[in-house]
């Protein structure tokens, strides 16, 4: 029904604008997917689920005041999911950070470039001033 919709995604994305909620978000769709199955439809169904967790992370939500607060809130903590230490956990992090990072560039590349491009590149970018 709509109403479970709407209070689906009203809940889901007051917990991507809390700290860590992306991350939460993330572990919570992706949970189960990679252990076990090693076959291309388990595969398959990895990326799938990668790209759903993308396209919702890029879209900013009705409740948010400004596409802005929405990518200075979220932006940082999609950056945080390169640096994830398990690897099996990271290959699927990565995944997504990476689609939701081509997502937004695509869609509003002025904020990704500031809120994604810039601090990830920051480093080598002070690297090869010196």
């Amino acid at each position: 029904p709509a109403w479970l919709r709407r209070l689906c995604g009203q809940l889901l994305s007051e917990r991507l604008m809390r700290p860590s909620g992306v991350q939460a978000v993330v572990r919570g769709v992706m949970e189960g997917t990679g252990a076990g199955g090693a076959g291309a439809a388990a595969a398959a169904v990895d990326w799938r689920k990668c790209d759903a967790v993308a396209k919702i992370l890029a879209s900013c939500p009705q409740q948010c005041l400004s596409l802005e607060d929405y990518y200075s809130l979220v932006c940082p903590q999609i950056l945080d999911l390169l640096r994830i230490q398990d690897k099996q956990t990271a290959r699927q992090f990565q995944r997504v950070a990476t689609t939701t990072l081509l997502t937004m560039a695509k869609e509003h590349p002025q904020l990704a470039e500031k809120h994604l491009l810039q601090p990830l590149l920051a480093p080598l970018l002070r690297c090869s001033e010196a």
